[in-house]
């Protein structure tokens, strides 16, 4: 069995299964041996299973669209063919498969791989994905052969329901429902419990001598839900979403500046060396310098008290995002470059083919680092020149020993920031869903 997980997992259509799922595939199959010679199978035969050569070698002649001329390929340990017992319609062999030496091909029956891959839709797709792709790449089949390939993820929901509404619907609802079967959620709740639960038992049960003068989490949870708070900030009052709005129109102003500017100038320095030599320098001589230093310069530069904390806020969010797109650029193989100049791509061609997408993975992890870093450096603003905001809540309720007020701008601070890593996920996701494909359908 082991055998034969191994040389599933190197077959194209199943790189990417996760584990459980190839387990099961696995136990659809059955590796039988031939004699050189052998006949696997025939033409207009009736398609039931998928074939993956395990050792030796087989000759498949494929025939031709005209249905003259036959197409041989010789299929080598990996190599899928067969592939006819999982395309929609009429399954009849299209090939003519024979044994050039004593081979060993795993068997998998297409009905039972099918209703398997059913039970799965969005995985299953990208399995079919795959098939499809080998059929039109490797077999040179034509493209109408390809399209019988069939798809049984969220977009059939969608089209039983009638349009593209019921499609994302559907497929949101399926995501939900996968997210609620796996352990993450349960595990997550199991986290915050335990970090309640410590909070709790170290400031109100044992007192600890490090924690009993922190506020508790009862007294904290009480003011958060008063309607009428001791302290005067919960979320019954408006000042809370007054402070929670300033903070959010300061980072996302941050973020889409340091973006705009950080991700080009990311992507010159990875790619241009002689900009490098030049720039690269005087990048890494400001990036060390803590936020709290520039704040002096961030008075004198900028007049009133917005402008000041905007600017300490996009100073870290922009070298996160700079360097991160650098690095992503640097990553990517030269030999893609090289292939793209050869194939007569011109040098625009190539940063905006080449460079940019292949950069993209770097890039969304640099903006995920940099929302966060946003955040972090605009309470530091915020505690020196800010008027609202939670920074503003935590250095204030400090100075005026409203300690429960303080983890309250935490907590919030905290959420909000959380969120907003989320959106930046999100969009990521939707711009990559290349690499969503390949790796969260793929188990990591």
């Amino acid at each position: 069995m082991d055998h034969i997980g191994a040389v599933l997992k190197r077959a194209m259509p199943f790189q990417t299964v996760p584990p459980e799922m190839l387990q099961e595939i696995v136990k659809l199959s059955k590796l039988k041996s031939y004699a050189r010679g052998d006949m696997i199978y025939d033409l207009d035969e009736e398609a039931d299973d998928v074939y993956i050569v395990a050792s030796g070698s087989v000759n498949h002649a494929l025939r031709s669209e005209a249905g003259g001329e036959l197409l041989e390929k010789v299929m080598r340990p990996g190599d899928v063919f067969g592939w006819a017992a999982v395309l929609t319609g009429r399954n009849r062999r299209m090939a003519r498969t024979v044994c050039l030496e004593r081979t060993e091909a795993i068997r998998i029956n297409g009905g039972a791989l099918m209703a398997l891959i059913k039970q799965s839709p969005a995985r299953g797709d990208v399995v079919m994905s795959r098939f499809a792709t080998m059929i039109t790449r490797e077999f040179s089949a034509s493209p109408s052969v390809a399209a019988r390939v069939p798809h049984f993820g969220a977009a059939d929901s969608g089209a039983a329901q009638g349009g593209s509404g019921g499609d994302g619907w559907a497929r949101t609802m399926f995501r939900l429902s996968q997210w609620l079967k796996s352990p993450k959620p349960y595990m997550m709740l199991a986290g915050y419990a335990m970090l309640l639960g410590f909070w709790y038992f170290t400031v109100e049960v044992w007192k600890l001598p490090r924690f009993r003068d922190m506020p508790g989490l009862t007294t904290v949870f009480t003011e958060m839900f008063n309607r009428h708070p001791v302290y005067g900030l919960s979320i019954y009052t408006p000042e809370y979403y007054d402070h929670i709005w300033a903070s959010v129109r300061r980072v996302a102003t941050a973020f889409f500046l340091a973006t705009g500017l950080g991700v080009p100038l990311g992507l010159f320095l990875g790619w241009s060396k002689t900009f490098r030599e030049y720039v690269f320098p005087i990048f890494e001589t400001l990036r060390p310098i803590p936020i709290l230093a520039w704040v002096p310069l961030a008075i004198l530069m900028f007049s009133g008290t917005e402008t000041p904390v905007i600017f300490l806020t996009f100073l870290a969010s922009f070298f996160a995002t700079a360097l991160n797109t650098m690095l992503g650029v640097e990553s990517i193989d030269e030999s893609y470059s090289r292939a793209a100049y050869c194939l007569g791509a011109s040098k625009w061609q190539v940063f905006r083919e080449v460079i940019v997408p292949g950069s993209m993975p770097y890039i969304f992890t640099g903006l995920q680092i940099s929302v966060g870093v946003a955040w972090f450096s605009l309470v530091a603003g915020e505690m020196v020149s800010g008027e609202f905001g939670l920074g503003y809540v935590i250095n204030t309720s400090y100075t005026m020993v409203q300690y429960p007020t303080i983890v309250i701008g935490m907590v919030t601070l905290g959420a909000v920031g959380y969120v907003t890593s989320a959106m930046v996920r999100v969009v990521g996701d939707m711009m990559m869903q290349w690499r969503v494909r390949e790796l969260a359908l793929g188990g990591r």
